[in-house]
């Protein structure tokens, strides 16, 4: 049937659009001290202002008018957004219980399944956050066990570099591959040869997933989910790597179930399964499976993706700067010799420790955290922030903060050190964000990074290959990776 009335056509036109607004348009808040922020369009709300591919960086710029706590509309999402270090302390140190919970993101529901301890929440979360934090410390996170295990993988990783004798080569997979034998060893109970094709098989899809959840599509479903979940696309990958991942896990405690010994936990997955054991009696169970297959998916990709991406921003930013490169080679051969590197040479490396840091901040590997939701009405510095609200703590903002850093925007290890040269704290360093929500493995990425970086710079000069221009524009995605490139691990010995 066709309208030929202009009037009949009009009024049609005009309830479709209500119609969608209704469907799909979010209710503004309308409250005295609600956070201030741009204008709204219909249904898509501020969409057209973003930047698809790094929206971080539209949020910085709306900073400048509207301040560091500001509210805006992405589809059908109110979201509240907090920049720079002095908002987002307020609220994720000084009221961190009220920003403890994760909004309904359906990429976040995709990845957990509601389950697990990162896009997770309430009582289910906190327990499983327990678990993590109490059994990576057993099993020797901050310990000189660990410690060893780390070096003896370093070393191993070194043996890899050595084997390519000064030829260009990309370093993704191999030191996806080294720092992931660090995180399995404690999930698992064993390492896996850096040619096994399965543990080649597992990174690619965490690294897939860090990368589709930050693709314009990823952006698209996200704010509307009841339209594109029909539609092809990207998104679509992230349930079917997930998938992949997760059979993987069910397989492996599956086994290790079968071959339990109470007396003898061998690792991350035995623990939780003894854990199983002893709660069965409890109506309200928290050590499920379908929690053991979440966490552990969430504990191997946060534990291998951020290091190894952190690692190979490291190596690039000294093929960029060979002064500061061979100021770290000097300070290792100072204090460390040919001899074998460990924490304890940590304190005496102030010089090493400042690169070390800088490196995160300038990486700026998660530059829009993972996303909070407020518990429960709260004000912050003034603004009024409803129970449920999508909050946005932008680390881009706090790592860029011109207040605390004096040269944001350049990779500067000053910013560590003072006139004498001695390491300085600085409180707006908070690369694993900060509050009930910072990053539980927090402590054994720090031994990884100081292991990992000073053993191979101990071992080897790094140089980009003749001709080859370093690019320093992290690639689209959820993390902020360096774009592929290849390096030359010159050995020193």
């Amino acid at each position: 049937m066709y309208f030929t009335d202009p009037l009949t056509t009009v009024l049609s036109i005009i309830t479709c659009v209500f119609l969608a607004i209704v469907l799909y348009g979010r209710k503004r808040i309308f409250h005295p001290l609600y956070p201030p922020g741009p204008p709204r369009w219909p249904i898509i709300g501020n969409m057209h202002m973003l930047d698809m591919k790094r929206p971080y960086l539209t949020f910085h710029k709306l900073a400048e008018k509207y301040g560091p706590i500001y509210s805006l509309q992405i589809g059908t999402q109110e979201i509240i957004v907090l920049f720079g270090y002095e908002a987002v302390k307020e609220a994720l140190v000084n009221h961190a219980e009220e920003f403890s919970d994760r909004p309904n993101i359906p990429t976040f529901i995709d990845l957990s399944k509601g389950h697990g301890v990162i896009f997770t929440s309430g009582n289910s979360w906190k327990a499983m956050r327990r678990f993590a934090l109490s059994t990576l410390r057993d099993f020797g996170m901050g310990k000189r066990t660990l410690e060893d295990k780390i070096i003896e993988e370093c070393n191993n990783l070194v043996k890899a570099f050595k084997a390519y004798k000064g030829k260009p080569f990309e370093n993704t997979v191999i030191t996806n591959t080294s720092v992931a034998n660090i995180i399995v060893s404690i999930l698992l109970g064993y390492r896996f040869d850096y040619d096994d094709p399965k543990l080649h098989r597992l990174t690619l899809l965490v690294n897939e997933i860090a990368r589709i959840s930050g693709t314009p599509m990823a952006v698209l479903y996200n704010a509307f989910p009841s339209f594109l979940q029909w539609l092809p696309g990207s998104h679509k990958q992230l349930s079917s790597n997930v998938t992949e991942l997760h059979e993987f896990i069910r397989e492996t405690f599956t086994r290790q179930r079968n071959q339990l010994d109470v007396n003898d936990q061998r690792n991350l997955i035995d623990v939780f399964l003894v854990k199983q054991k002893e709660e069965k009696p409890n109506p309200e169970l928290y050590f499920h499976d379908e929690n053991l297959t979440s966490l552990v998916t969430d504990l191997f990709a946060a534990g291998m993706e951020t290091t190894s991406t952190t690692l190979r921003w490291g190596l690039l930013l000294m093929m960029k700067y060979p002064e500061i490169q061979k100021n770290v080679q000097n300070e290792i051969e100072k204090v460390i010799g040919s001899g074998e590197p460990c924490l304890a040479h940590k304190k005496q490396m102030p010089y090493t420790d400042a690169v070390i840091h800088e490196i995160q901040r300038f990486a700026d590997l998660v530059p829009m955290s993972v996303p909070h939701c407020t518990t429960e009405d709260v004000t912050v510095k003034g603004y009024f922030i409803p129970k449920g609200t999508h909050v946005i703590p932008l680390l881009h903002s706090v790592l860029r903060d011109k207040e605390y850093f004096e040269k944001p925007d350049e990779f500067y290890p000053q910013h560590f050190l003072d006139s004498d040269g001695n390491f300085v704290k600085n409180e707006a360093f908070l690369p694993f964000s900060a509050g009930k929500r910072s990053c539980a493995g927090e402590n054994l990425a720090k031994m990884e990074l100081f292991l990992f970086f000073t053993i191979l710079l101990q071992n080897f000069t790094f140089q980009p290959p003749p001709g080859a221009t370093l690019d320093l524009t992290a690639a689209v995605g959820f993390t902020s990776c360096p774009v592929k490139h290849e390096i030359r691990a010159i050995s020193r010995s």
